[in-house]
């Protein structure tokens, strides 16, 4: 995790229980098994970029600008008659989409706290802050009932104790950042791709591979977690040049990691995935008739699910891997 001579499987064993130091003998690592990068593959892999996205670019009306996430990457690739419901849906703060801030914001709290953090302690203390704030989330904190705040306080209690139940604490000299924001822009803004990591340990020292960039999850294992974590790894590659050394997801609720060590091969099927992603963005925006129907987990969560025969199919369990193109 850190690049100092200082690594995490010095940790005494006798301060961790067994799911914190499966964490760190999983996410550890000493200097020789860090790889080391090209200088200039940050330079190939942007010009892969914007010399395959130049046309999809041309067609950009003037102030035209398209913003791409790994949730919408994830869409896209999967469902794009969800995807176009969500990006014409209006977003809504509800119980489960304000968990995960405030839970992240009160571990992020916990991280820096003097003394024992009580999650508890953290997550008041950060629907309070959040409470202050002039943003969407802050008018739902002012406004919502007490079920819908006490059910939020629970949920991210369970979750922040989960955090720091099973995740080692973090030291310093492992330079842990906690919602740290990715952003690559391209074509002078045309395209902006962002992202924001749930937890980055360590530095790259030159071309020497040594961050490692953790997603939290909650739920199972899906294979877009693979993708969203590979896409993060592109990012930070032409961001600074340097690839992260491993990605990981962490599953909270099973105490398991499922790490990935960054290879050239993982960036450029990133790149790929992204340019063919942005590529399908554009291509809706004007066309929306063969938009294909690929039914999944997700479709519980659909707003066209109940109009949609495909997921109507999935969700009653007879057709659980259709697929109309």
């Amino acid at each position: 995790m850190s690049p100092s001579s200082e690594q995490p499987a010095s940790t005494p064993s006798s301060a961790l229980n067994p799911a914190q130091q499966t964490v760190v003998d999983l996410l550890g690592s000493s200097g020789s098994e860090r790889p080391q990068f090209d200088a200039g593959l940050r330079h190939e892999l942007r010009a892969s970029l914007e010399d395959a996205l130049e046309p999809v670019v041309a067609t950009f009306a003037e102030r035209d600008q398209l913003f791409v996430s790994k949730h919408k990457l994830a869409q896209v690739h999967s469902c794009e008659v969800r995807y176009l419901a969500d990006e014409q849906a209006q977003f809504e703060w509800t119980v489960p989409t304000a968990r995960g801030t405030v839970a992240h914001k009160a571990i992020e709290l916990g991280v820096n706290w003097s003394g024992q953090p009580v999650p508890a302690n953290l997550v008041d203390e950060t629907i309070a802050r959040l409470s202050q704030s002039n943003d969407g989330l802050g008018d739902w904190l002012r406004t919502c009932g007490d079920i819908d705040r006490a059910e939020l306080r629970g949920r991210a209690v369970e979750r922040v104790t989960t955090f720091f139940e099973c995740f080692p604490p973090l030291k310093s000299t492992w330079r842990p950042v906690l919602e740290g924001k990715i952003r690559v822009e391209l074509f002078a803004g045309k395209i902006v791709l962002s992202g924001k990591t749930d937890l980055a340990l360590g530095v790259a020292d030159g071309t020497t591979a040594g961050k490692v960039l953790i997603d939290f999850k909650t739920g199972g294992f899906a294979m877009s977690h693979i993708d969203d974590l590979r896409f993060y790894a592109l990012l930070e590659t032409l961001r600074i040049g340097t690839p992260p050394r491993l990605v990981a997801s962490y599953y909270l609720e099973n105490a398991e990691a499922h790490p990935e060590a960054v290879t050239e091969g993982h960036l450029r099927a990133a790149l790929a995935r992204t340019i063919d992603g942005i590529t399908r963005m554009v291509e809706l925006r004007t066309s929306t008739d063969d938009a294909s129907r690929r039914s999944g987990p997700s479709c519980r969560w659909c707003p066209v699910a109940d109009t949609c025969n495909v997921g109507q199919s999935y969700l009653a369990g007879d057709d659980p891997e259709s697929f109309d193109p």
